[in-house]
């Protein structure tokens, strides 16, 4: 067997050894999730948002294993994991996506190894393909967070007519998870078994909030706040927020249309060096190669990379405008 794939099997399971080390050094040994939740049953623990999403796993999800919660803990020091997977509603948990990623980061270094492409393309194919399982999962949760923001007029006039038909607010939760589809009526439902089980009403919209950042949400859930600490009209508030959303998804889809181009532009721009990269690469391989041998080759790769990263960024500048 070469001595190159030797040391490259052999450096990827130490890498896998340190992080299960890490992971284990920065597990939390402070008190554990079953104690927590009984503080808070018990009134004994503020019902804040940690302790509200606490609930809403045990109690609505059946929470998370041990690996997954040692797992889920440690990247959330660097990057809130489980939060992400839980607003992708991803059906698996932080372990399995982890070892998604490593498998499919193990296959596209394999893949690039056994076609004989040069040896600097073998991490390159690894970390695209092991990003792979991230990249749907930003996928699933944009999607995600457009469905819901589609909904929310709907239901946001649903909760001012319950409103106005005399019953409570938290009724008016159960009304748009009675009458409406999935992700609107899930979250919802989220928080409204939250406030069941004791959390202010207003703080288990705070935890939906957190789970979907929405700005429009966001209107909604101050609108609750403040009229419970200083009273007013809520359904009529409901109302005008409602109009105001659906005027913004009007203006919105003007400005869609009118930086189409624009886009498409951005996209061009930036697969064309990558695919005439591949092109001369299958055409003349030695004259490609020089890139990785020659040391002004290989700062005009890295000078190249940033300009690409850097043109992404600007052309996203120019055609994402704020509404």
């Amino acid at each position: 067997m070469d001595q190159t794939l030797i040391i490259s099997i052999a450096a990827f399971f130490g890498m896998m050894a340190l992080v299960g080390g890490i992971i284990f050094v920065f597990r939390d040994f402070s008190s554990s999730k079953a104690e927590d939740r009984l503080a808070v049953i018990t009134g004994k623990k503020k019902a804040d948002e940690e302790s509200a999403s606490l609930l809403k796993e045990e109690f609505v999800k059946g929470g998370l294993n041990s690996l997954s919660d040692q797992v889920a803990h440690f990247f959330e020091k660097f990057g809130n994991l489980k939060l992400l997977l839980e607003q992708a509603e991803a059906p698996f948990k932080a372990d399995t996506f982890l070892l998604m990623s490593g498998v499919s980061a193990a296959a596209g270094f394999a893949l690039a190894w056994f076609t004989n492409a040069p040896v600097p393309f073998c991490p390159v194919a690894a970390l695209a393909t092991g990003s792979l399982p991230f990249m749907w999962l930003l996928f699933c949760r944009n999607r995600r967070f457009k469905k819901f923001a589609l909904q929310l007029p709907d239901a946001l006039e649903l909760v001012g007519r319950a409103l106005r038909s005399g019953h409570s607010l938290a009724s008016g939760l159960s009304v748009v998870v009675q009458e409406m589809p999935a992700p609107i009526s899930t979250e919802f439902a989220l928080a409204y078994e939250e406030q069941n089980l004791g959390v202010p009403i207003d703080e288990a919209l705070k935890s939906m909030l957190k789970r979907m950042p929405n700005l429009d949400l966001k209107f909604f859930v101050t609108a609750v706040v403040i009229q419970r600490q200083a009273g007013g009209d809520l359904a009529e508030i409901l109302d005008k927020i409602g109009h105001i959303i659906r005027q913004r998804f009007k203006i919105m889809g003007q400005v869609q249309a009118l930086t189409g181009e624009g886009r498409i532009s951005g996209v061009v721009l930036m697969a064309l060096p990558i695919a005439l990269f591949f092109a001369v690469y299958y055409l003349n391989p030695d004259y490609v190669m020089l890139l990785f041998t020659d040391e002004l080759g290989r700062k005009m790769i890295a000078g190249g990379i940033v300009l690409q990263v850097l043109g992404a960024l600007w052309i996203k500048k120019i055609i994402n405008i704020k509404i």
